[in-house]
């Protein structure tokens, strides 16, 4: 078995068994992938000052997000159809996630339903055309003991993700989303066209507003997080709606591209909510130390998201949790950190 030393190592080793379309579907950003480049560089760009004889022997990245105790301050990111990736798809990735301690984030578009999902469950809500199905996800999530809700804004449409576009991408036979009834139209292959685009265009409501945010907190009485949030105006009507958190994110990429890093939207927003929300950020985790460079600007914790998917796809996922946690504590350390209270006062800066 080939060794894994980094999150990193785990993209080369399922690119070995993945069909060439589905690591696209993965990899891939929208457009130019601008945005999805510039997160990393983003997230390289941001230095942090160590502290030195601190007497610091061990380091614990304990935390609450949302509410939710967490071994460090991490959640999976809600990730659509696993089992694109792995027979047992979100099954698998829930139970690794479960067996570290930290939050499994249950997409709308999984592959398994969501009351299937073990651990310690957050559901991600796309807004559909059909409220009544709205509706009825929210009322199975908290049937199920999901512990928050987290409603994604930023896909009004899909964003047009060229790489598949170019293979025409599809799902396979047997991979739908299971939480709602769905038809033949994500599996139907048109040259020039992505399939699973159409089929997101045909279910979501491209005309969310926050008077739909206002209408679901009105309905559902678990933690808000709303996700999605780049400019800072947002991030307070999240907070004025009743919202409990909110993800700075650009959707790893996926959607407007040219859009503005995360990591570098996260000053502007926590400006503006001060002490009102927590503040999680996703798009372009891949370490340990970007984990320590999130909490040390403000974050309350990151979502990972294709790191995971990478180490699903070879079934080594309890590893690359190991490693994420490894890591961390690592670059605490290193820092002169004991805990996550110490990582926020770490002074930084940016040399973009």
């Amino acid at each position: 078995m080939t060794e894994a030393v980094c999150l990193a190592d785990y993209e080369g080793l399922a690119g070995c068994v993945l069909a060439e379309s589905v690591r696209d579907f993965v990899a891939g950003g929208s457009g130019a992938e601008l945005t999805l480049r510039g997160n990393r560089r983003a997230l390289d760009s941001v230095r942090v000052v160590p502290r030195v004889m601190a007497g610091v022997e061990a380091a614990d990245p304990a935390c609450r997000l949302v509410g939710t105790a967490s071994a460090m301050p991490v959640a999976v990111a809600p990730m659509a159809y696993q089992r694109l990736v792995h027979p047992d798809g979100e099954l698998r990735l829930a139970e690794a996630a479960a067996g570290a301690g930290v939050p499994y984030v249950i997409s709308t578009l999984s592959s398994y339903p969501l009351e299937k999902i073990p651990g310690d469950t957050w559901f991600q809500l796309y807004w559909l055309r059909d409220r009544g199905v709205v509706e009825s996800l929210v009322e199975r999530a908290v049937d199920a003991g999901c512990s928050a809700l987290m409603v994604t804004v930023d896909v009004p449409v899909m964003g047009r993700r060229l790489r598949d576009v170019r293979n025409a991408f599809a799902l396979p036979d047997g991979i739908t989303a299971a939480n709602f009834e769905t038809t033949t139209q994500a599996h139907t292959a048109v040259p020039g066209l992505s399939a699973v685009a159409a089929h997101t265009a045909s279910a979501f409501s491209p005309a969310v507003s926050w008077k739909d945010l206002e209408w679901l907190r009105g309905k559902c009485e678990l933690p808000l997080v709303v996700k999605g949030i780049l400019d800072p105006r947002d991030a307070r009507h999240a907070a004025d709606v009743g919202a409990s958190a909110v993800v700075v994110s650009n959707h790893g990429g996926r959607q407007l591209d040219g859009a503005v890093a995360s990591i570098d939207a996260m000053p502007a927003v926590l400006d503006a909510i001060g002490n009102d929300l927590e503040v999680l950020l996703d798009s372009g985790i891949r370490s340990g130390t970007d984990v320590l460079k999130a909490v040390a600007i403000g974050a309350s914790g990151v979502l990972v998201g294709r790191p995971l998917l990478w180490a699903l796809a070879v079934d080594r996922c309890d590893e690359a949790f190991g490693l994420l946690r490894t890591e961390l504590t690592d670059a605490m350390l290193l820092a002169g950190c004991a805990d996550l209270a110490a990582v926020k006062g770490l002074t930084w800066r940016t040399d973009g």
